[in-house]
C-alpha cells in the first residue's frame, strides 16, 4: 500500500495537569523513527505547551481557544483535514498525528471524531489513547471523581509516572485500583515519562482489523472486578453456550440508548451460533461497531465481554447477557 494511501494513525495522549504529557511528548518526538505532526491543546487564549516542546523538524499546532473536547471540537476537525489534505498535496510530510489534550479534558469527544465524522474515519485510525498518571498525586483525583477517571477509563495504555516519588507499597495499592478501573489497559511504570516507543505506537486498539484482546483472568462471579469506591468502575462477563446474534444485537442496542453516556469503553469476542468465526465488537459511548474475525480453531469456544463505565449494575447486565444465549 502507498503510503498516502493508507490511513494515518493518530495517538491521543491525555493525563492530568502535571502528570508528564509534554515531557513524555518530547520523548516520543526525539525517539520515534516516524514524522510527527502534533496538536497540542492548552487551554486559553495564550497556550505555552508549545513552547516547552523542545525544537524540532516536526509539524506542531496548536489549538488555545478552548477546550479540544467541548467548543473547539469542529477547529480539530479542520485542522486534522488541513493536515489530510497538505499530506495528500505532499505539501508536507508526516506518519503519523499526535494529540496531546489538555489535562481537564475528557477524552470521549476528540475519541467519538474518528468514530462518527466520515472524513476523519476515511483519512484517520486511532492508534491508541495514553493517559500518563502522577502516581504521587493522582489518588486524590479519583477520591474527587474529577477527569482523571474519565481518562484512565478510556485509555488502551497507562503510563504511570513519577514512581521514584513513592514507595512500591503506594504502587501496589495503586496499581489494584486502576486494575479495577480498566482492566482492559496495558500499565507501565516509569520515571521522566520515559517508555519504549514500541508499547505505546502501533497498538491500533480501536480497530476492529487488529487484535482485539478481552482479560481472560476474570472470574465472571467475582466482585473484586467492581471497585466499588469509584462511580467508574470495569465489569466481566463470560458465557461458554453460544449467543443468539439477534438477541445480541436488540440487547446492545437497548443497552447504548438506556446507559450509553454511562459506558465509556467496552469490548468483547462473543461465540454466536451459526458462525464459525469469532464476532469481535467494541464501543464508546453510543457508538460500536462490530465484526466477524478470525476462525476459533482449537480454541475452547466462549463469550467474554468487558464493560468500563460509571455506576454500573453487575447484576443487571449479567441477567440481560444471559437472556442472549440461543435456546
Amino acid at each position: 500500500m502507498k503510503e498516502n494511501e493508507a490511513r494515518i494513525p493518530v495517538t491521543i495522549v491525555t493525563g492530568y495537569l502535571g502528570a508528564g504529557k509534554t515531557t513524555f511528548l518530547n520523548h516520543l518526538l526525539k525517539n520515534s523513527d516516524e514524522k510527527v505532526a502534533v496538536i497540542v491543546n492548552e487551554f486559553g487564549d495564550i497556550g505555552i505547551d508549545d513552547q516547552l516542546l523542545e525544537k524540532t523538524e516536526e509539524e506542531i499546532i496548536e489549538i488555545n481557544s478552548g477546550c479540544i473536547c467541548c467548543n473547539v471540537r469542529k477547529d480539530l476537525i479542520d485542522t486534522l483535514s488541513m493536515l489530510a489534505i497538505s499530506r495528500k498535496e505532499r505539501m508536507i510530510e508526516f506518519d503519523r498525528v499526535v494529540i496531546e489534550t489538555t489535562g481537564l479534558a475528557d477524552p470521549a469527544p476528540v475519541v467519538q471524531t474518528f468514530l462518527m465524522d466520515k472524513e476523519m474515519i476515511e483519512d484517520f485510525v486511532i492508534d491508541s489513547v495514553c493517559a500518563l498518571i502522577d502516581v504521587k498525586h493522582v489518588t486524590k483525583h479519583l477520591d474527587q471523581k474529577d477527569e482523571a477517571l474519565s481518562q484512565i477509563a478510556f485509555a488502551d495504555i497507562l503510563l504511570l509516572n513519577k514512581t521514584d516519588l513513592v514507595s512500591n507499597e503506594h504502587l501496589i495499592r495503586l496499581m489494584k485500583r486502576l486494575e479495577k478501573i480498566n482492566p482492559v489497559a496495558a500499565k507501565y511504570l516509569c520515571e521522566n515519562s520515559l517508555i519504549e516507543l514500541e508499547k505505546v505506537l502501533g497498538i491500533y486498539s480501536f480497530d476492529l482489523k487488529e487484535k482485539v484482546e478481552v482479560p481472560s483472568r476474570f472470574s465472571p462471579n467475582d466482585d473484586q472486578n467492581h471497585y466499588h469506591d469509584d462511580e467508574i468502575s470495569s465489569i466481566s462477563l463470560q458465557e461458554n453456550r453460544p449467543l443468539d446474534l439477534r438477541k445480541l444485537n436488540l440487547w446492545i442496542s437497548f443497552l447504548v440508548q438506556m446507559q450509553g453516556e454511562s459506558l465509556y469503553r467496552y469490548k468483547g469476542v462473543l461465540n454466536v451460533e451459526g458462525i464459525d468465526k469469532r464476532f469481535v465488537f467494541q464501543g464508546v459511548h453510543m457508538l460500536f461497531a462490530g465484526e466477524e474475525k478470525g476462525l476459533w480453531g482449537s480454541d475452547p469456544r466462549k463469550s467474554e465481554l468487558v464493560f468500563i463505565g460509571k455506576n454500573l449494575n453487575k447484576k443487571n447486565l449479567e441477567e440481560q447477557f444471559r437472556k442472549c444465549v440461543s435456546e
